[in-house]
């Protein structure tokens, strides 16, 4: 790994290490990743004036008549890509994306999070998350075939899949991704490997990076990774649970030892600000037709808009592994799926728990029993809202969402809206194979 602060030291690697190509690594506004490479002669350019691109190819960016955008790239990310043979490497730098005269994009996802960032840096705090990336894999992308039947935790010889988990973690911590640990997951053939928390625009860059990562290694063992939330039906789905707190230097603004809770008031708001909010950015955090058939009861991920300390059926957790201890206090929001442009949902908590600490939001009683099992007018006595259950219902929410826009922008907001409406337009009037063994036969 390298550790790279100017583009003079670049420089200096991609001599010494022989370096063939430099990938830059840029993100539409789905959080799909985009490629291009450039050679070692051309990188002084590259990396002094960017290099150009018609971004009117690429989906939510620009019209065909202001098409002409400049990737530059940050040589704070480069690494080696680890996958790459080690004779004459590939080297990869991730993009901020300008317009032509050099001032950042609007439509740039990276720079979305790097403008809700620089606000709470000028107030002196540092946004940290840890999210926890599911996947599954499978024999093809042709469907969805398991490798294993495993369960949680589950160990050789029924986790066939060590091996391969064995290669990305060591491939990640390669590119400088630390890596916690790594284990089977509930559903057959899914898995999970846990990154180090991090300053969240850093994440937003490894969790890029990790998707990349444990799909290339399992292409090229001959299986296919998924980080589609619900591939299989009766079978858990793969959510993105993101641990956050924030910090004032070495100081977690989240703890107070004297509550009983150990969350400070400000956590608490925070977390009364993800409640309020919760509805308005599920389209952020879970952005695709398919995010919805994971966000139903009795899956483990959550539907009701509610917080608890030990209470996996809650939508936000705050763990009691090692209670009272400062550097470990930090909630967990369970609702994202790790298909989700990562800058825009990072942005996007960040602003709805920032928004409760500035409106001094009410943080209700946690609730402890399992939600699941409670009787709609429970619920509804409790105060207990439940998420979007469709792309539908979340496209209606966040439409409507003054939070989003703002934190957004106009363009992306407006761009991601009418891509979520052609993609519902596209869902509802496709005929699928469950109407046809279900309708046919009887009408």
């Amino acid at each position: 790994m390298f550790n790279c602060q100017t583009k003079e030291e670049v420089h200096k690697i991609v001599r010494q290490q022989n370096v063939s190509f430099i990938q830059f690594w840029f993100t539409d506004v789905l959080g799909v990743q985009k490629v291009f490479s450039v050679t070692p002669s051309e990188l002084e350019e590259g990396m002094t004036e960017g290099m150009g691109f018609d971004g009117s190819s690429i989906e939510g960016f620009c019209r065909i008549e202001e098409s002409d955008m400049i990737a530059m790239p940050d040589p704070t990310t480069f690494q080696m890509i680890s996958w790459r043979p080690s004779e004459r490497p590939v080297a990869r730098m991730i993009c901020d994306i300008l317009n032509p005269d050099g001032t950042p994009y609007q439509g740039d996802p990276r720079y979305v999070l790097k403008r809700a960032l620089k606000k709470i840096a000028d107030q002196g705090y540092t946004f940290y998350v840890g999210p926890e990336l599911e996947f599954f894999y499978f024999i093809s992308d042709k469907s969805p075939e398991f490798l294993d039947r495993g369960g949680y935790f589950d160990g050789l010889p029924v986790d066939v899949a060590t091996d391969l988990r064995r290669q990305t973690i060591f491939a990640l911590q390669e590119m400088g991704i630390r890596v916690e640990y790594s284990h089977h997951e509930v559903a057959p053939s899914q898995h999970e490997i846990d990154l180090r928390y991090d300053e969240s625009l850093r994440m937003a860059d490894k969790v890029m990076t990790y998707r990349t990562t444990v799909k290339e290694i399992a292409r090229q063992n001959g299986f296919y990774a998924t980080f589609m939330p619900k591939p299989v039906f009766g079978e858990n789905g793969s959510g993105m649970h993101t641990h956050q707190s924030l910090f004032v230097g070495d100081k977690n603004a989240f703890f107070d030892g004297n509550d009983a809770y150990h969350l400070s008031t400000m956590a608490k708001h925070y977390i009364a600000g993800l409640m309020r909010h919760a509805p308005e950015i599920t389209a952020i955090c879970n952005q695709w037709v398919n995010s919805y058939k994971r966000l139903v009861p009795g899956y483990e991920a959550p539907v009701y808009v509610s917080w608890a300390r030990r209470n996996r059926s809650a939508m936000i957790r705050v763990p009691m592994y090692k209670p009272g201890k400062e550097q470990a206090t930090r909630i967990e929001f369970r609702s994202p799926d790790p298909a989700c442009n990562p800058y825009l949902a990072f942005a996007v908590m960040l602003a709805a728990g920032l928004k409760g600490v500035e409106k001094g939001y009410e943080l209700p009683e946690p609730i402890e029993e399992d939600i699941f099992e409670m009787k709609e007018k429970a619920r509804e006595e409790a105060g207990i809202r439940s998420l979007p259950g469709s792309l539908y219902e979340a496209i209606v929410a966040v439409s409507a969402s003054e939070l989003v826009r703002e934190t957004l922008g106009d363009h992306i907001f407006e761009k991601f809206v009418e891509n979520k409406k052609l993609e519902w337009d596209r869902f509802r009037t496709h005929v699928s194979r469950y109407e046809i063994d279900r309708y046919l036969p009887m009408l």
